[in-house]
């Protein structure tokens, strides 16, 4: 493990269908120093997905094993029997390559890496009315009736994390929030300045 401990990470959260992924794009091509950190899920790949792009997808007895040998830097089972978690050794191969780690994570997932990273840690919350979360993730057309409702509720309750977040971003213009997302880590890093 890596003992440098200087270095500093963000970490994006929100709820389903917020838009923070289609953010962090944008944010990752005007800010190359960045890299995305790929977390592991015991979740089957979704059709488009590639393993190492969009997820490690691990077996969901490997990935307890994994947890059990303490290998995740945060990990949460987010869903029942569906794991999703930061393995070490994906934040310290970036940090090896001079990288400054992104996380794509849920709330709870934030709330453990912030705990982890304490204050070389930038916490943003993406934030868009549940309305609007709905009509995301019915055009996705990737959630079953059960599951839309599922994500639903968690996204309810995860809206309370958002006084959490070192920084608050409402994505109903898409341009002003990469915008203050840019800011935002350029501020908290010093890249690009």
């Amino acid at each position: 493990m890596n003992t440098n401990k200087k270095y500093k990470v963000i970490i994006f959260c929100a709820p389903s269908g917020a838009g923070k992924t289609t953010i962090i794009k944008h944010l990752m091509t005007t800010l190359p120093q960045l890299s995305f950190s790929v977390s592991a899920t015991s979740r089957p790949m979704r059709k488009g997905e590639q393993e190492g792009v969009n997820y490690f997808f691990v077996p969901l007895e490997i990935f307890r094993q994994k947890v059990d040998a303490d290998e995740f830097v945060e990990w949460e089972e987010v869903y029942p029997d569906q794991f999703y978690g930061t393995l070490h050794s994906e934040v310290e191969k970036l940090v090896a390559r001079g990288k400054v780690p992104v996380f794509d994570v849920d709330v709870k997932g934030a709330m453990n890496l912030k705990k982890f990273y304490s204050d070389r840690a930038l916490v943003v919350f993406i934030k868009v009315p549940l309305t609007t979360i709905k009509e995301r993730l019915i055009a996705r057309n990737t959630e079953t009736e059960s599951s839309l409702v599922a994500r639903l509720a968690r996204a309810e309750e995860e809206m309370d994390y958002e006084s959490e977040a070192d920084k608050v971003i409402e994505n109903i213009d898409l341009q002003k929030a990469v915008g203050e997302a840019i800011e935002a880590v350029q501020e908290f890093t010093g890249l690009g300045n």
